[in-house]
Formats: structure tokens, sequence, C-alpha cells
């Protein structure tokens, strides 16, 4: 008997967590991140059966993320122009995306970025403001980022898990998150007698999902 297995990845998630979980890995190095995240899905693999000595096979490996913010704005601060198509983070994405797709059973889903929503402080820089470690006087360009919602990445996370259950296609399906966004469809999933494991890699997930799981899995070293 073989377990057919799909590997569901947030993208926005994978990102904040890829270089916690991998501190070796050289940020912006698309070629390396792609890698790595395909070594992250392929260790899932096997995972759970070593016992029973069932084998595993990999369905596909879902990657969910935006396209690149690629839009001109002035920095608030000191008012310079900045072309967010030629950052380094977007070259990054592009060459991630590239990479990612050229991989055997991959699937890129690209949702879309909303519309500029202003800048906001990054975190952390609001608390130290609050305690009087730093002014509002000495704010620099870099303790801002560009406030930008993804939509409908979820929307197609939910979508996917609902075919793959109702059309009996995997009998496991791995999802790389931790947002309770997820429990209906973990929830259906399970109905559907689909063993529904969450790696949040290493990052405390949500109670409320927690409860719609059938496994909870991290495969990585533990960050300290």
């Amino acid at each position: 008997m073989t377990v057919r297995v799909a590997v569901l990845m947030d993208g926005g998630f994978v990102h904040k967590r890829l270089y916690k979980v991998c501190p070796k890995l050289r940020k912006f190095d698309g070629n390396a991140a792609a890698d790595q995240i395909y070594t992250l899905a392929l260790s899932h693999l096997n995972q759970s059966n070593k016992k029973h000595k069932v084998e595993t096979s990999l369905y596909r490996l879902f990657y969910y993320d935006c396209p690149p913010y690629q839009k001109k704005h002035h920095f608030p601060v000191t008012n310079r122009a900045i072309d967010f198509s030629k950052t380094d983070e977007a070259k990054f994405r592009y060459q991630l995306h590239k990479q990612l797709i050229a991989k055997r059973k991959v699937a890129l889903r690209l949702g879309h970025l909303g519309d500029h929503e202003g800048w906001k402080l990054k975190p952390g820089r609001l608390k130290s403001l609050q305690r009087g470690d730093l002014k509002w006087e000495n704010l620099k360009d870099e303790d801002y980022q560009i406030a930008i919602r993804q939509k409908g990445v979820d929307m197609r996370i939910a979508v996917d898990v609902a075919s793959l259950a109702f059309k009996k296609q995997v009998d496991q399906i791995v999802l790389f998150s931790g947002d309770a966004d997820f429990v209906p469809a973990a929830k259906l999933a399970r109905r559907e007698g689909i063993d529904f494991i969450l790696d949040p890699m290493w990052q405390h997930a949500h109670p409320e999902l927690m409860e719609h799981i059938d496994g909870l899995r991290s495969t990585t070293k533990r960050p300290t």
C-alpha cells in the first residue's frame, strides 16, 4: 500500500519561518530557498510510517504565494523614491518562484497583492517608542515597512484541500502554517477521511487549529 501525500505550504508563513529553522540558509538566494523548501516537503514522506513500513509518495507540493510588489513609492522620512520591482526581495521572489515550478511535482498557486495601504512601523519599533528607547524624531526609513496585504492565498488553500478531499486524490495532507483561518479546511479534510498533519515550523500554532488536526510534526531541528 502506498500512502499519497499532498504538501501545502503557505508561502507568506514559510518565508517568515524559513531562516529561523534553517539559519545557515543564504538570504535572498532564491535557488537555495527553493531547494530547502522542497527538502522540507520531502522530509514528511515516511515520517509517520517507519515502524509499519508503509510506503509514501508525494502527490504534489502546492506552494501558495503572491507575486512581488512592483510599484514605485517614496520613503516616509527622506521622501526618496523606491522602485519595489528592483529590490532584493522582489528579485528573490522571482527567482524562488522560477526555481520551484521547475521542480518535479510542484504547483505554484499565486494570489494577488492589495492596494498600497501606506507605511507602518516594523514590529518592535512601536514598543521601543513606548519604552523611550527610540524617539520619533530619530526614526529612519528602515524603521518602516510597506503595508500591503496578500489576497486570495487562503482561499486557494481551502479550495485545494476541499478538492483533494472530495476527489479522494490523497490519503494525507501536510499543511505548513499555523493560522486559525484553516480550521474549516482541516475539519472538512478529516471528515472525508484524510489524515491531516500540521507543520508549524516550530512556531506556536493557534489552539483552535490544534483541535482539528491528526498530528503535529516539524521535521527540522528546533531553533534555539
